[in-house]
């Protein structure tokens, strides 16, 4: 495994933000995502069944929004601070997510992942957190059961995550006590909100700016937190105690490269080199591929298709013996044979 000072050594070179092309990717993801809302505003007038399949794309440009809105909270998509964080929030009015309260608890996650004597300090995270074959086997049954459902891909994956945009965002559940901006942020956002959709309900009527939001909003939120889970909890990903837990093992080793088809790593703002990201964040996702190829060492991350990541959804335990994830049914079947 290389040495992590002789990669950052090497990632150095593609921190800086390029102006024109932080510039261009907010023009193409705004101006693509308010112009498919206008055109799905328009077409209501024929019905929802032109105006739902829009909502795929729609959804689309919201991935790319909060990809930006990610790259601003590590300070990578301009050299301003003050320029980040007014994108940043600005990008949050679109994705419902608070930017500071955001912010906040993801670099919790960057502290913390893969590290098997920290889950704690990832607080409520059952998307890059996991547990361990032992631990599940000591839970009483009726826990077992629901492990398994919070866990089951219908419900962590496609149930879930517009509840945790739509309802969870709008609430500080998961704040330290001391986060008292990051508290205050949620409701001035909660607020912002209110005269943004509420300006806009007036003016559209409520009806016509739930059908075209929700939608976009839960396709959105299903294809963001499918990304964020997939590239932390595949099948290879490696899981270390503290003693031996390393920065370099693991962001090579604990996170993965999403290889995508070149049209949905661009709707998804080429957050697939999650390994480069986690090795170095101040780089700007535009940045990312460009660094990956250029050293060696990036080529050693476990590498995931399309197909492969669909069906790593289901790898949630962590087997010290096989040192690697495994799906319950391997856990309860080896459970069974002892």
């Amino acid at each position: 495994m290389p040495q992590i000072d002789q990669i950052l050594s090497r990632t150095r070179a593609f921190r800086a933000p390029i102006l024109a092309r932080s510039l261009g990717q907010l023009a193409a993801s705004f101006g693509g995502f308010f112009a498919t809302c206008i055109a799905m505003y328009l077409c209501l007038a024929v019905g929802l069944w032109i105006t739902l399949p829009m909502s795929a794309l729609a959804a689309g440009f919201l991935v790319r929004i909060f990809i930006i809105q990610h790259d601003c909270g590590h300070g990578s998509f301009f050299r301003s601070r003050r320029a980040n964080e007014l994108i940043g929030r600005l990008c949050s009015l679109m994705t419902l997510t608070p930017y500071a309260f955001w912010r906040r608890q993801h670099a919790r996650h960057h502290g913390s992942w893969n590290n098997l004597d920290r889950r704690a300090a990832s607080g409520l995270d059952i998307y890059s957190s996991c547990m361990t074959v032992a631990e599940y086997r000591a839970l009483a049954r009726w826990r077992r059961y629901l492990v398994r459902l919070a866990n089951h891909p219908m419900v962590a994956n496609v149930l879930l995550p517009p509840l945790v945009f739509v309802v969870l965002y709008r609430m500080p559940f998961d704040a330290a006590k001391g986060w008292q901006r990051e508290r205050r942020e949620v409701y001035l956002t909660n607020l912002a909100l209110v005269v943004l959709f509420g300006g806009l309900g007036l003016t559209l009527g409520y009806g016509r700016v739930a059908a075209v939001q929700l939608p976009i909003m839960v396709i959105a939120s299903i294809v963001g937190v499918w990304l964020f889970s997939v590239q932390h909890r595949f099948e290879h990903a490696q899981w270390m105690r503290d003693a031996s837990w390393g920065f370099a093992a693991a962001s090579l080793g604990g996170t993965s490269y999403l290889r995508l088809p070149r049209l949905l790593q661009w709707f998804t703002g080429n957050i697939g080199f999650h390994h480069v990201h986690h090795v170095d964040p101040r780089i700007p996702n535009y940045r990312l591929e460009e660094c990956h190829y250029a050293d060696a060492g990036f080529q050693l991350a476990s590498t995931l298709t399309l197909r492969t990541a669909l069906l790593a959804l289901r790898y949630a335990l962590w087997d010290s013996d096989l040192e690697r994830l495994v799906p319950f049914r391997l856990a309860a079947d080896s459970d069974r044979s002892r």
